[in-house]
């Protein structure tokens, strides 16, 4: 592990700089509050969030085609971080193939302390570059990947010894921190930091914190996804109906984007073997299944451009 890695352990007065661990006078008196004022405060205290992250709306959208790109040439995307950051990168990866269709490899969330770490906090392995340095190896991270490093306070050593190591490798690097000017911005080809100032419990970055990276991550993975053909318009159309839920809106989008009654359009589906994008292309051509497959890889899977070809 280098001296630098080694040096980005912030101090205790290193750490009273961070905005994240400041003290927020609006909530200094929280203790003696009715339970209606303590929400009231949380709440005028979280929707001071959007705001900061429609700031960092520029360089979210270059990390979307920057990872776009990466995607397309046969990449990941890999979100790493400690404690609640990385249990949040998890979240937004997992739920990733039932609603895009996309392998459990493409989108991949790891936690510092495996998971094992999700239930139960692990917060000793965030004080660690070189554990972070060994599971992005171990994740065989290469040029060919997106890392996004998710890390509050732009310091965590955990973040930094993965987004070091991904950097060496030729991958994306792409940070995701609550303060500016961090050891970490100073890593990254990409910095996206949502300043949300100090939390409503002091240091408590689940709450603030937490909430903005969670939107940025949403924005993050479901701008990809668009930008790689996996909606039309606005409808989940490479769904995994996997339960009568997502059958049922699976439904829906058929009849929406073909015009088909409910029996024509479950006809059609099963026929499709439940495939949205085929059963659609099917509909809308009088192509048969087979066929409509193929003429969906030929536009590479994107049913706008695929429609566009029939007419």
């Amino acid at each position: 592990m280098s001296a630098s890695l080694q040096s980005d352990h912030p101090g205790e007065s290193a750490l009273s700089e961070l905005i994240t661990e400041q003290d927020n006078p609006a909530s200094r008196d929280i203790d003696r509050k009715s339970a209606l004022e303590i929400v009231q405060i949380i709440n005028a205290e979280d929707a001071r969030v959007a705001e900061a992250v429609k700031q960092e709306l520029p360089q979210i959208a270059r990390a979307i085609e920057a990872i776009a790109a990466r995607l397309r040439r046969g990449g990941r995307l890999l979100y790493m971080g400690a404690g609640t950051s990385g249990r949040l990168g998890a979240l937004d990866a997992s739920e990733c193939p039932p609603t895009f269709n996309v392998s459990p490899d493409l989108v991949i969330g790891w936690v510092a302390g495996g998971p094992a770490a999700f239930n139960q906090a692990h917060e000793d392995v965030e004080d660690s570059a070189e554990a972070g340095r060994n599971d992005a190896e171990r994740l065989q991270i290469s040029s060919s990947d997106a890392l996004v490093a998710i890390t509050a306070s732009g310091r965590t050593p955990y973040a930094l010894g993965a987004a070091t190591y991904a950097h060496e490798q030729g991958a994306l690097t792409i940070g995701l921190a609550c303060n500016r000017q961090t050891p970490l911005e100073a890593i990254v080809d990409i910095m996206i930091a949502p300043v949300v100032g100090p939390e409503v419990i002091t240091g408590s970055t689940r709450m603030k914190a937490g909430t903005a990276q969670k939107m940025v991550l949403n924005m993050l993975s479901t701008g990809t996804m668009i930008l790689l053909g996996k909606t039309y318009g606005n409808l989940m159309v490479d769904v995994q109906a996997t339960n009568y839920k997502l059958q049922q809106r699976a439904l829906r989008i058929v009849q929406r984007v073909t015009g088909l009654e409910r029996t024509a359009a479950e006809a059609v589906l099963a026929r499709a073997n439940g495939e949205v994008k085929t059963a659609i292309v099917c509909a809308l051509s009088g192509l048969d299944p087979q066929s409509a497959r193929q003429r969906l890889a030929d536009h590479h899977f994107i049913l706008r451009a695929t429609l566009d070809s029939l007419s």
